[in-house]
């Protein structure tokens, strides 16, 4: 290599391991915050391990009455909205990206519409309440069935697939939902693992719906749990700073809102940790490449 070569070698290098570090060193500080105690943590000091090791800001947050209900709605909502969206909108984006759709343009210039602008959250919660969906379980899932975005990346990857596939399996009498399940969809696992994960992600981190849509306790997700549950920490500290003589019953306060919130973090966010190795192999590349040759 030339100089400039080694230059430009060591230079993203560099740049990558700054990268890597700036996501490592603080997943790093909130691990060790969350398993050292609250009130030892106020002290300051704790970057990358535990000065004291306890498990008490969990227990804190499993302390909960209604965690387990938490944890299946969230999984419910994850796993079911999950697998109908990407599947409804890959049939709709499968759809779109045909050149021989009547009125193709017009709707995907809908679509794109979509994305700039909404109707805000008023008329949201009213529609919502007018389809009698507000305090139910399935606000979780039918009002994310689609997505504008996910919707474009699905189509401009269908786009990428040769025609001459769709040719021969209608030849073979395929028609079009048989196309799409048993070539379209095998031929898309690299997408479909994406957009899967992100819609995921979105499903299991959403605490805004929970809070602002459902009433009832027990059909709240863990990601709004677990909000309500800082809130109230920290509103609880700060009703006792401002007490006069609050100092003692302060000094008993194990848990603290910043400590809780890192143990809070860890519990939400181990799942998708845990899954992500799964489907990053889909990341690198499809599997289209090279399997055409005219």
């Amino acid at each position: 290599m030339s100089a400039g070569e080694k230059i430009f070698k060591v230079v993203n290098y560099l740049l990558i391991i700054a990268l890597c570090l700036s996501v490592i060193l603080p997943f790093l500080n909130i691990t060790a915050l969350a398993f050292n105690p609250g009130k030892d943590a106020e002290r300051g000091g704790i970057f990358f391990w535990p000065r004291i090791w306890s498990l008490e800001n969990f227990e804190k947050v499993f302390e909960a009455s209604n965690i387990a209900t938490a944890f299946g709605i969230s999984i419910f909502r994850t796993f079911v909205g999950t697998i109908a969206s990407v599947f409804l909108t890959a049939m709709a984006a499968y759809a779109l990206k045909s050149r021989t759709l009547p009125g193709g343009k017009f709707l995907m210039m809908f679509v794109f519409f979509t994305m700039l602008f909404s109707g805000g959250i008023i008329p949201y919660y009213m529609l919502l309440k007018t389809i009698h969906l507000t305090n139910n379980i399935w606000v979780y899932v039918i009002p994310s069935l689609y997505s504008a975005w996910n919707l474009i990346i699905f189509r401009t990857f269908f786009q990428q697939i040769h025609p001459s596939l769709e040719e021969s399996a209608r030849i073979d009498g395929y028609n079009d939902f048989s196309i799409f399940v048993r070539i379209i969809m095998p031929l898309s696992r690299p997408v479909i693992a994406v957009i899967g994960l992100f819609s995921a992600v979105n499903h299991w981190n959403d605490w805004f719906t929970g809070a602002f849509y459902v009433r009832s306790a027990d059909l709240r997700p863990l990601s709004t749990l677990m909000q309500e549950m800082l809130m109230s920490t920290e509103a609880m500290r700060e009703t006792l700073e401002q007490a006069a003589g609050s100092y003692k019953m302060i000094e008993r306060i194990q848990v603290t809102g910043n400590s809780l919130k890192m143990a809070m973090i860890i519990v939400v966010v181990t799942p998708i940790v845990i899954i992500y190795p799964f489907v990053q192999r889909y990341f690198a590349k499809g599997i289209m490449i090279g399997s055409m040759k005219e």
